[in-house]
């Protein structure tokens, strides 16, 4: 009986494209880290401040919801870090 004869698969080539890679340039976002750093410390700044000063600073009149100005900072610095590349 003879033996059939075995196919060679040609090697995979990718088609010819018209088309360049495309050079992607990142902007440059060296502003992102010290404004969420500074963020970070400033609502830190503010509610270890309104502690310290028994609630006479930063702002008395705003009473307890001096806690709230400050983690908004903090919350505002995670905001700017979803930013970073």
């Amino acid at each position: 009986m003879p033996k059939s004869r075995i196919r060679k698969k040609a090697d995979y080539t990718p088609p010819p494209s018209s088309k360049q890679a495309a050079n992607i340039k990142l902007t440059s976002r060296g502003w992102v880290a010290p404004v969420m750093l500074a963020m970070f410390l400033i609502g830190l700044a503010w509610i270890v401040v309104f502690y310290v000063t028994e609630t006479k600073l930063p702002v008395e009149a705003l009473g307890n919801w001096n806690i709230v100005v400050g983690f908004g900072f903090i919350a505002a610095g995670f905001g700017v870090s979803t930013q970073w590349k």
